[in-house]
């Protein structure tokens, strides 16, 4: 392990976490689509360079890529979180035992809802929670998280008793949070940590579109003092050097600070509703509705992320 990798204790819970955490979305097939082959040997890379968390959800389909890059890794050296929809006690049972076996593990560090809302969603999932907590009891999981883009369900997470983390959203231009300001999030962030809340944010390069000042944007996150870890989306060797050398204190160089702005372009995710205002949004005329989503014109697209910003489902990424 790499010793310039700072580590934290996620608030209360006794579980000490790098502050980078590798974001495994990007590799899988919502994103990057890399093979599990491709896809563990970078988290392995990572994990061998003092990376120890691993954010993953049932969604992303990173499972397999997760179990071949721990393979033969001690267990206790690892943390690893996962997420699901689930809110009943019987289905939220099955997500957890379907992360246990298809990464191949006897327990999981975290096991969070998957975007909550409010505190009426978190009522809303109360039987999940509950199956949670027995799983906690039972050291099935080690600790019960939600994660979230709203301002307000942080603020509602805080204060129930039962949840040990949250996963919320925060960068510098507000990209993603719903209900508020980067101020407001982490005004909310705060609270929570003075309630012994684990906090650990998502979205720091604001899913890709802040993309020319990667440095300012996860430096911005890595100095709230209340913030234990990041999760950053990870799909490159490159992107792992960038984010490595900025989390060790280090400045990138300019040729591996270029690399890493190659190639980038505007994914629009399946669950896209159509909704059209990023169509309205787009000062370029790159976006039109087809079949009911949206799809780009490349030759007009011009990366800005603009149309990020606007989208109520957080299907439009510049990676």
């Amino acid at each position: 392990m790499n010793p310039s990798i700072k580590k934290r204790s996620l608030g209360r819970t006794g579980i000490m976490v790098s502050r980078l955490c590798f974001g495994t979305l990007t590799i899988g097939p919502l994103q990057a689509n890399l093979s599990i082959q491709q896809g563990a040997s970078l988290i392995r890379t990572a994990l061998e360079r003092g990376v120890n968390f691993l954010d993953t959800a049932e969604l992303y389909g990173t499972y397999p890529h997760i179990r071949q890059a721990i393979s033969g890794m001690c267990r206790s050296d690892l943390v690893i979180a996962s997420r699901s929809y689930d809110y009943t006690y019987g289905d939220m049972k099955k997500s957890v035992a379907h992360a246990l076996r298809c990464i191949g593990v006897d327990y999981l560090d975290l096991f969070l809802l998957h975007e909550q809302e409010s505190g009426l969603t978190l009522k809303g999932h109360a039987d999940a929670i509950r199956y949670l907590k027995d799983a906690r009891d039972a050291g099935i999981i080690r600790a019960i998280g939600v994660s979230t883009h709203y301002v307000q369900c942080v603020k509602a997470a805080a204060m129930i008793p039962e949840i040990d983390v949250i996963h919320p959203l925060l960068n510098y231009s507000g990209i993603g949070i719903v209900d508020g300001t980067p101020e407001d999030m982490v005004s909310a962030i705060e609270y929570a940590h003075l309630h012994g809340k684990g906090i650990y944010s998502m979205k720091a390069i604001g899913g890709g579109a802040l993309y020319r000042d990667v440095q300012g944007a996860l430096e911005f996150v890595m100095n709230q003092p209340c913030i234990d870890s990041i999760a950053v989306g990870i799909k490159t060797l490159d992107e792992l050097e960038m984010n490595l050398a900025i989390f060790e204190g280090r400045k990138p160089d300019k040729a591996l600070c270029n690399r890493t702005r190659l190639n980038k372009a505007l994914i629009i995710e399946p669950w896209c509703t159509g909704c059209g205002k990023c169509v309205t949004r787009c000062s370029q005329g790159a976006l039109k509705i087809v079949q009911g989503r949206a799809v780009v014109d490349k030759g007009k697209c011009v990366l800005c992320g603009y149309c990020q910003a606007i989208c109520p489902e957080m299907c439009m990424k510049v990676v």
